[in-house]
């Protein structure tokens, strides 16, 4: 079994992806992307092998989602497609927040996953799966 990706917890990185970082809108998800620093990236994950970077994520839904049960669904939804997708095919050393949207309770989970590879591809952070273990 896979071991969880990092997340973010503090509101200070969630409001440094937002500031510095790109962003995509689809109707499923907003997708906000920041590269790291080397040394932040390194101070992010000590238990990481030196020299491996890795990628840290985010998942918010705001009351605009709906009551905290359609909140919570949102957020469970993007973690199942972030789970799927970004371990194989987003860039390493960068920071990703997910953010829900008033669509992503009801849209399909292929529609969902969908717009998260074209996020990626569009921010320009897209990595082909078969690169895993290269030089990605």
């Amino acid at each position: 079994m896979a071991r969880p990706l990092p997340r973010l917890t503090r509101r200070a990185e969630f409001l440094r992806v937002a500031a510095g970082g790109r962003k995509w809108v689809a109707p499923g998800v907003i997708l906000q992307v920041l590269r790291r620093e080397a040394p932040e990236a390194a101070a992010a994950a000590p238990s990481e092998e030196p020299g491996r970077q890795v990628l840290r994520l985010g998942f918010t839904a705001s009351r605009k989602v709906g009551i905290a049960v359609l909140r919570n669904r949102a957020r469970r939804r993007l973690r199942a497609a972030a789970a799927a997708i970004m371990p194989v095919h987003a860039a390493p050393g960068h920071d990703y927040v997910l953010i829900a949207r008033a669509g992503t309770v009801t849209r399909p989970y292929a529609a969902l996953v969908e717009d998260l590879c074209t996020g990626l591809r569009r921010l320009g952070v897209y990595r082909d799966g078969a690169a895993k273990g290269g030089n990605a």
